[in-house]
């Protein structure tokens, strides 16, 4: 799945959290992140200012479904889990066996395949610890690392009920 499609498919309460952790820890991407959206909609950036919160979220979660908004939406995305959710990263690269920096952020290059039993060893570990659907949402991240994305991970992700996104 490309950004725009998880933007879709995932819950919207997933994407509202996103966006109140970016004004609460880090207010400069929220606002650079809505620029360049109202930007690429042929906006100014007041305009999407002035909406109260959660109209500005209901236009974010809009545009960011758009396939011309894949960029910025994979980015907000991988932001959002290496700063906000390293507890998760770190729990799964430690169970997959991925070099990481201890917080998540996978150093060296990415396997070039995925064990399905260290896989499920993982899921499991994840879904009975976080929600299941932020942990859906990040294995579909993950899978975006390597063009493709990993034949074990796409089929646990399609075939898992745990990890459905909404």
């Amino acid at each position: 799945m490309k950004a725009h499609e998880l933007y879709t498919a995932a819950d919207p309460a997933l994407v509202t959290q996103m966006l109140d952790w970016f004004r609460d820890h880090d207010r400069n991407v929220y606002k650079s992140a809505v620029s360049t959206l109202a930007q690429s909609r042929k906006l100014r950036l007041v305009f999407i200012q002035k909406k109260p919160l959660a109209e500005q979220y209901a236009w974010i979660l809009k545009t960011l479904r758009n396939r011309q908004s894949d960029t910025i939406g994979e980015h907000l995305l991988q932001a959002w889990f290496m700063a906000g959710n390293q507890p998760m990263l770190a729990k799964f690269c430690n169970v997959m066996g991925i070099a990481h920096d201890g917080k998540g952020s996978v150093t060296g290059d990415l396997p070039a395949e995925i064990d399905a039993a260290r896989l499920d060893q993982a899921v499991d570990s994840l879904v009975g610890e976080f929600d299941p659907k932020l942990v859906a949402l990040y294995l579909h991240v993950f899978n975006l690392q390597t063009a493709g994305g990993w034949d074990s991970l796409t089929g646990k992700l399609a075939a898992d009920p745990r990890l459905a996104l909404a």
